[in-house]
């Protein structure tokens, strides 16, 4: 198939705008001076002028544009314009001459709900930023496919120095330095947490309008630090924490001592009807325990919650002081074994003797003991307080209760004797079970006092 002379001339001019060769444009011009309106009309989807603007063809842009202006905001078939391209590509003065053509197209998106301001600031180019946001500052507020903000683009593909040319620009706009995504409701400062981007941290923390709402929750109901305690743990991660919770100190104290901002929060309050969220963020942030301790002794956990199950399981089946071996009725022993009551074998010879009492403790402490294992492989998240309260609540009962087994299991099997009287014997067992007492009232009276704050 032979092709027109109309179509060797556009295969010449997308060849000439390739390599940027002025002379071909010219003799082209010269031979037609519409040529460029073919264009058009080919099976191409790109226009002479993005290939030009990709390539960084200074010259030959401004003459495609002084040719024909409206190539300026022409899109390819993933509806890019050559302002996307040259910005893509940082070629700062062909960005210049585009503007200068057309500076609406700052606001043509693409297929993927990307501006060029988009393409220039997720490749850290920094003039072409600085260029774009000054002929038109609102193309700032473009959201990236309607989701997330031009700054959450920048710590994405952690372009620091870019960030910091937009905070500058947009430094009295607290709302939008602060402004959450539309997936997760994270912040500029939850995602360079997650990212683990130690001098964007640092950065965030030191605007003001940023560390002010640096405790602010995302969907999920989680902080910076809360996301930060749920990824894998390596020396950035304890390096971040420690900024965090410096930081946190520091914010906290200057809440403290600001009573005009608790006024004007308590107004704000009063007026949103996110009054109920704040009540639930506050309970999300009790509950959570902050701390790894636990995960870490989680297998001794383990064992020691085994341990008590086994200890407190031989008592049912090897009572203290054995059990009959033949059936007994005679009572001289003072067994309390009669003719009107059988000592049958395999029974407990201390049946008689209160065995109930220690048969209880020790069936309490075997099955709380069992809910504290139950509790461990369960997989429940034992960060939270609710399942670390239970965890806890069952260990102390299964040692409280282990404590009084023992101390009745003394009792029966020591002789009747004031000199060895049970209570001198077992009376350092009192020791836990105060211990224990005190650190129930002080978990309680602190939950009171968290809960009428």
């Amino acid at each position: 198939m032979e092709l027109s002379p109309e179509g060797d001339d556009m295969i010449e001019l997308y060849k000439a705008a390739g390599s940027g060769c002025m002379i071909t444009l010219s003799r082209l011009r010269e031979k037609n001076p519409h040529f460029l309106h073919r264009t058009s009309l080919t099976s191409f989807s790109e226009t002479p002028l993005h290939i030009s603007a990709l390539v960084g063809h200074l010259e030959f842009s401004k003459a495609l544009l002084l040719l024909k202006p409206q190539l300026a905001g022409a899109v390819d078939s993933h509806n890019r314009c050559p302002l996307h391209l040259a910005s893509a590509e940082g070629h700062i003065e062909i960005t210049q001459a585009l503007l200068h053509a057309n500076n609406n197209a700052c606001f043509i998106c693409d297929k993927d709900g990307k501006i060029p301001l988009h393409y220039a600031a997720q490749r850290g180019r920094v003039d072409v930023v600085r260029e774009l946001i000054a002929v038109q500052p609102n193309s700032t507020r473009v959201m990236v496919d309607g989701k997330e903000t031009i700054l959450h683009l920048c710590v994405k593909y952690d372009q620091l120095e870019v960030l910091k040319l937009l905070v500058e620009s947009v430094s009295d706009e607290g709302e939008f330095l602060t402004s959450k995504d539309h997936i997760s409701g994270n912040t500029i400062f939850h995602l360079a947490v997650i990212l683990k981007q130690i001098e964007t941290i640092k950065y965030l923390l030191s605007v003001s309008k940023v560390k002010e709402e640096a405790d602010s929750l995302n969907y999920m109901g989680f902080t910076a630090l809360q996301m930060l305690e749920n990824c894998p743990k390596d020396f950035k991660s304890f390096t971040i924490r420690n900024i965090l919770m410096d930081a946190g100190a520091r914010v906290e104290r200057v809440n403290n001592l600001s009573p005009l901002s608790t006024i004007a929060a308590v107004q704000h309050e009063s007026t949103n009807p996110s009054q109920l969220n704040n009540k639930w963020r506050k309970w999300l942030e009790y509950l959570n325990y902050r701390g790894d301790w636990i995960e870490e002794t989680r297998g001794a956990l383990m064992v020691v919650a085994t341990v008590i199950t086994t200890i407190t399981f031989q008592p049912a089946i090897s009572p203290p002081g054995g059990v009959w071996q033949t059936n007994v009725k005679d009572d001289d022993i003072g067994t309390g074994c009669n003719a009107t009551h059988t000592c049958v074998a395999g029974t407990s010879v201390f049946s008689s003797f209160r065995y109930k009492y220690f048969m209880v403790v020790n069936t309490i402490s075997f099955t709380a003991s069992l809910c504290a294992i139950f509790l461990l492989i369960s997989g429940f998240p034992l960060k939270n307080k609710v399942c670390m309260g239970l965890l806890t609540s069952a260990m102390s009962i299964a040692l409280t209760s282990l404590g009084f087994a023992y101390v009745r299991a003394i009792s029966l099997v020591n002789p009747v004797n004031p000199l060895l009287h049970a209570d001198r014997i077992i009376a350092p067992i009192y020791v836990l079970i105060v211990m224990i007492a005190g650190v129930l009232l002080f978990h309680t009276i602190r939950f009171i006092v968290w809960l009428l704050r």
